[in-house]
C-alpha cells in the first residue's frame, strides 16, 4: 500500500500546481510541450515540488493533453518531485500505470446530476470504477497513490446544495474502494469559510491526520479566505493554478482555480514553510502569457509584488 506521508509529510503546507491540468481545461490555446516542459523546470527551481501533469483522455477528444507522458516524463527528471494524472476509467488508469507518474485521480461527485454530465456515470457507477482503478493498481504492484477527487463538496451549479452529511457519506465510500486519500473540490467556487472550517474539522474527525486535498475555485473570490478557513482548520494539502487558470468544462459558471502565487503567501504569511521562492513563481507566468496570450492571468501578488520586508513569512508565526 503506498505510504500517502512519504508523499504528504505531515505538519507541511503542500501545495500542488494543478495549471498544466485543470488550468488548460477550458482555454483556446495551450503551450507546446517544450513550453509546459519549460513551466514544470521552472518552478521547480523555485521549489515547488508537486504537479497535476494532465489528464489521460482520448487524443481525438482532448488533445491538449496528448503530450501527457512528456510531461510526466519531464516531472519524474526531479527525483523528489511529485506528479499527479487525471484519470476517469479503467484504460485511463491502465496507461497512467504504465507510467512514473507517482498519484491517479479518479473522480466522483458529491452530486448526482454533475457525475452523470461529467462522466456519464451514476455515482455508484463511478465509486465502482475507483474499486477497479486500485484493483489495477494493486495488480500492476506498483505503488501509485489512488486518489478520489470528490466534485462539487460545497454545492452544485446543477444541483444546488450538497448536505455536508453526503459529502462525508461519499468520503467513506471512496475509501471503501480502495482509494488511499480523498480531496474535496469547490468546482464552482459556492463555499464560504465557515462551511470550509466544518468540513475540514469532519475530515479530521473521520480520517484523523492523514491527508487530504482542498481544491478551491475563486468564481466568486472567495479561494484565499477558503483556504486561510481550511488552514486553520488543518488541512495541509491544497491545489492551485500559476496565474489562476481553470475551470470545469461540465459545470456551468465555473472559472478558474485558487491562484497559487497568492496561496503561497498566504501560507507563508501564517507561518508555514513552503520551501516556495514566490518571486521565481511569479517570473513563471510569462510562459502562460506568451503560449496563450488571449487568457486573462490572475493574482494579487503578481501586481503588488511580495513586501520588500525579508521578514514577512514569519510576521504571522
Amino acid at each position: 500500500m503506498p505510504d500517502v506521508f512519504q508523499a504528504y509529510p505531515r505538519n507541511r503546507i503542500a501545495i500542488r500546481e494543478v495549471g498544466l491540468r485543470d488550468g488548460l481545461q477550458l482555454t483556446k490555446n495551450w503551450p507546446t510541450t517544450a513550453q509546459k516542459i519549460d513551466w514544470i523546470d521552472q518552478e521547480y527551481a523555485a521549489g515547488m515540488r508537486y504537479f497535476e501533469v494532465g489528464s489521460f483522455l482520448p487524443v481525438d477528444k482532448v488533445p491538449r493533453f496528448a503530450d501527457v507522458r512528456d510531461v510526466i516524463a519531464a516531472v519524474d527528471k526531479h527525483g523528489d518531485a511529485h506528479g499527479v494524472a487525471l484519470a476517469l476509467n479503467q484504460r485511463g488508469a491502465t496507461d497512467a500505470l504504465a507510467t512514473p507518474v507517482g498519484e491517479i485521480t479518479v473522480v466522483v461527485s458529491a452530486s448526482q446530476a454533475h457525475n452523470e454530465a461529467n462522466v456519464r456515470r451514476t455515482q455508484e457507477q463511478s465509486l465502482a470504477e475507483i474499486a477497479n482503478v486500485v484493483k489495477l493498481r494493486d495488480a500492476s504492484g506498483k505503488d501509485t497513490i489512488i486518489n478520489a477527487g470528490i466534485a462539487m463538496a460545497f454545492g452544485c451549479s446543477l444541483s444546488g446544495a450538497v448536505p455536508e452529511d453526503n459529502v462525508m457519506r461519499m468520503v467513506d465510500r471512496c475509501f471503501e474502494a480502495g482509494a488511499d486519500m480523498v480531496g474535496l473540490a469547490d468546482t464552482v467556487g459556492f463555499a464560504g469559510p465557515r462551511q470550509v472550517a466544518s468540513l475540514c474539522r469532519r475530515m479530521e474527525q473521520r480520517i484523523g491526520d492523514l491527508p487530504y486535498v482542498m481544491h478551491f475555485h475563486d468564481t466568486r473570490g472567495m479561494g484565499i479566505a477558503n483556504a486561510a478557513a481550511a488552514i486553520d482548520a488543518g488541512c495541509r494539502v491544497f491545489d492551485a493554478s500559476l496565474a489562476g487558470l481553470g475551470g470545469c468544462p461540465f459545470a456551468p459558471g465555473a472559472t478558474g482555480n485558487v491562484v497559487m502565487e497568492d496561496l503561497i503567501y498566504l501560507a507563508e504569511t501564517m507561518g508555514f514553510d513552503t520551501g516556495i521562492d514566490l518571486e521565481k513563481i511569479i517570473e513563471t507566468r510569462a510562459i502562460p502569457a506568451k503560449a496563450m496570450p488571449e487568457e486573462t492571468l490572475y493574482g494579487a501578488l503578481a501586481k503588488a509584488r511580495p513586501p520588500k520586508s525579508l521578514d514577512w513569512r514569519a510576521s504571522a508565526a
